[in-house]
C-alpha cells in the first residue's frame, strides 16, 4: 500500500518545515513544529484577496508582487538561518502561488526545497483521517483525585503506549484544570497535535487513554475518537475518598487563593450558593482539604452519572501511588 504524501513529508528529516501562510492562518492551526515564514502579512493578504474578488486576478497577482519584491533578500536570509543544512520543507494553503514563489526564491538562494504539493489543506485532510482511524484503546477511568494522569505517565515509563489528551489540551478537564497550564490551543491546533500523537503510536498494541468528557476546557474531542473511547474497555480506579482529598489538596495547594477562588466560582451554579460560600471561606482560611471536600461531592456525582450504562472493570486501589496503581490496571487489563 503506497504511503500517504503527508506521511512522507512529515517523516523526512529534510530540514525544518516553513509555513509561508499569513500569521493569522498559522495562529489558527499549523503543522506541529512548523516555523512561520509568512510571504504576506495579514493586512497584505486581505488586500490581495479584495483585489482578486473586486477587480481581477491579474491585478491581485501584480499587487502581490509589489508586496513580495522588497522582502526577497530578508526571506532568503531568514530561511538560510533557519536551515543550517540548506534544505527545507515548504508549504502554503493549497500548494499554489505563495509556496511556488517562495520555492523559486529559496532555490535561487541555493536551498533545496521539498514542497508539499497540495499544502496545508491536504495536511488537514490527513489529520481528520488520522482522528477517525480505528484504534485499540484501553480507557482509564476513576473519580476526580484518583491520580489517573500520573498513572498514565507511569504506564508510559513502563513502555506502554499512552495518549495523554490533557497534556495535548493544556487542561485537566475540571474547573480547576487550567491551573498552572499554558494557554489552550485552538480547536484546529489541538486536532493537529492529537493527530501527530496518534500517528506516532503503534497500531498493533492497545493504547492507554484517560476517560474524558466530550470537552477538555475549551477544546472538544473529535466525534469519531470520542465514540471509540466510549466503546473501548474501561478500567475504573477505585481510590478511597480520603486519599483523593489529600491528593487534590496537595495539588491545588500550590496555587494562590485568587486562582482557586476563580475556579470555585465557575462551579457556583452547580454547587449552590451555600456550598460555594463555604468553599470560598475555606480558601480564605487556607483550609484546602475542606475546600476539596466541598467541591468533590459535585464531581463524584457527575462522574458516577457519566458511568451509567457503561461496562467497566473496577480496580480497587489503596491510595494514589501511581506506579502501584499502574501495575494494578495492567494486571486487570489482561484478566
Amino acid at each position: 500500500m503506497p504511503r500517504h504524501p503527508i506521511t512522507d513529508f512529515l517523516g523526512t528529516t529534510a530540514g525544518p518545515i516553513l509555513d509561508v501562510r499569513a500569521p493569522a492562518e498559522y495562529a489558527q492551526g499549523h503543522i506541529p513544529g512548523a516555523i512561520s515564514l509568512p510571504l504576506f502579512t495579514d493586512e497584505e493578504r486581505a488586500r490581495i484577496g479584495t483585489m482578486y474578488k473586486q477587480v481581477s486576478p491579474d491585478k491581485a497577482v501584480l499587487l502581490g508582487l509589489d508586496f513580495f519584491g522588497p522582502k526577497l533578500r530578508t526571506m532568503a536570509e531568514q530561511a538560510r538561518q533557519l536551515a543550517p543544512g540548506q534544505e527545507v520543507r515548504l508549504h502554503c494553503w493549497r500548494g499554489g502561488m505563495r509556496s511556488g514563489a517562495v520555492q523559486w526564491l529559496l532555490e535561487l538562494a541555493g536551498l533545496q526545497v521539498n514542497l508539499l504539493d497540495k499544502g496545508y489543506k491536504d495536511y488537514r485532510q490527513w489529520v481528520l483521517a488520522e482522528l477517525a482511524a480505528p484504534r485499540q484503546l484501553r480507557v482509564l477511568g476513576g473519580a476526580t483525585g484518583s491520580g489517573k494522569t500520573a498513572v498514565l505517565h507511569a504506564l508510559a515509563a513502563q513502555g506502554q503506549p499512552v495518549l495523554d489528551l490533557e497534556q495535548l489540551a493544556h487542561h485537566q478537564g475540571s474547573a480547576f484544570g487550567g491551573l498552572g497550564q499554558p494557554p489552550q490551543p485552538t480547536q484546529e491546533q489541538f486536532e493537529n497535535n492529537l493527530a501527530a500523537a496518534l500517528a506516532a503510536l503503534p497500531t498493533d498494541q492497545p493504547i492507554w487513554v484517560e476517560d474524558e468528557s466530550r470537552t477538555i476546557g475549551s477544546v472538544h474531542l473529535p466525534a469519531a475518537l470520542y465514540a471509540q473511547m466510549q466503546a473501548a474497555p474501561l478500567l475504573v480506579l477505585d481510590v478511597p475518598r480520603a486519599a483523593r482529598v489529600a491528593y487534590l489538596a496537595a495539588d491545588y495547594g500550590r496555587y494562590d487563593a485568587g486562582a482557586l477562588a476563580a475556579a470555585v466560582l465557575k462551579l457556583r451554579k452547580r454547587l449552590g450558593g451555600l456550598v460555594t460560600k463555604e468553599a470560598l471561606g475555606a480558601i480564605a482560611e487556607e483550609d484546602i482539604p475542606k475546600m476539596v471536600e466541598l467541591v468533590l461531592g459535585y464531581y463524584d456525582k457527575t462522574y458516577a452519572y457519566g458511568l451509567e450504562g457503561r461496562q467497566a472493570v473496577t480496580v480497587v486501589a489503596e491510595g494514589t501511588d501511581a506506579v502501584a496503581n499502574a501495575a494494578l490496571v495492567r494486571q486487570a487489563a489482561i484478566q
